[in-house]
């Protein structure tokens, strides 16, 4: 190898050590194909990192505040896809500590194949992958009665509020949420929409198509964050990341209280009446 070439591999490690959190298992990297196989990053992979890495911080600071530090704690992460967030909770939290659980919930067989296989290779033996929706896994007999931690990062649609129901039923002392392509409320505007026009000005927010879907994107997850906090959560609302890397970016983070809000149930049906959408009062949003 030249000079140039030496240069250039070292100048390029040490952009990787700047990225990388201390721990971080390299190989774990390349099999997730965030690195390549030569340990390098691109500026795709180097966005993806970023956002996972940016998620990991809110999340570890979480556990931190739950027994032993985490130590045991149960981690449920719906929608995961390749499990990237899961795979590096585990490699950064969960396996230096020697305890606790990461569970995998996606409902593509392939992916929960793969991250199975991989979790095997790499002796993260305290992770678990369920085929199975978000909706289904309230029930699932291999996930456990109560779960400390909810995830769902751009869990598409309705598997968001399918994560939420899941950690109301599990109790979870966290839930913390990237919601990703809200269309159900959109739909439900559109279908009430002539008569939300002769009925109040406000539907002037949403009478053109690219605004009812931003419009529903917006009040979707306000509708989210009041129907936590009336079951008992703490909700704050925030950015994940730069603009300039994601534009689902809005991040929702739960802290069970146990103190239900009746005002912002009452504001919950209150938003729901106003824009036509009673009808989400029987499935998305019923009363606790």
């Amino acid at each position: 190898m030249n000079g140039k070439a030496v240069a250039k591999a070292s100048k390029a490690e040490a952009e990787l050590q700047e990225v990388l959190r201390p721990g971080q298992s390299i190989e774990l990297l390349k099999e997730l194909h965030i690195l390549t196989r030569e340990g390098r990053l691109n500026q795709d992979s180097r966005r993806k990192l970023k956002q996972v890495y940016h998620l990991f911080q809110f999340i570890e600071k979480l556990l931190l505040e739950l027994p032993e530090e985490g130590t045991h704690a149960s981690l449920a992460d719906h929608g995961a896809g390749k499990s990237y967030l899961g795979f590096i909770l585990y490699d950064l939290f969960f396996g230096p500590r020697g305890g606790g659980r990461v569970y995998g919930i996606e409902t593509r067989a392939e992916l929960v194949d793969k991250s199975r296989a991989l979790a095997k290779r790499l002796g993260f033996d305290r992770m678990a992958f369920l085929n199975i929706s978000a909706a289904e896994s309230a029930d699932a007999a291999e996930l456990p009665a109560q779960i400390d931690v909810v995830t769902a990062l751009h869990a598409c649609d309705t598997a968001t509020d399918d994560a939420i129901a899941f950690g109301l039923a599990k109790q979870a002392r966290f839930m913390v949420l990237v919601p990703c392509c809200q269309a159900e409320v959109a739909a439900c505007l559109r279908q009430t929409k002539a008569l939300s026009l002769s009925r109040t000005p406000l539907a002037e927010l949403w009478r053109h198509p690219l605004h009812t879907r931003e419009i529903g994107s917006q009040l979707t997850n306000v509708l989210r964050c009041l129907y936590l906090e009336a079951n008992g959560y703490q909700v704050t609302v925030t950015e994940l990341v730069g603009w300039e890397h994601s534009l689902k970016n809005e991040l929702i983070i739960a802290r069970r209280t146990g103190q239900r809000k009746a005002s912002a149930a009452g504001r919950l049906q209150e938003l729901l009446a106003q824009f036509g959408l009673e009808s989400l009062l029987e499935t998305r949003f019923r009363p606790g």
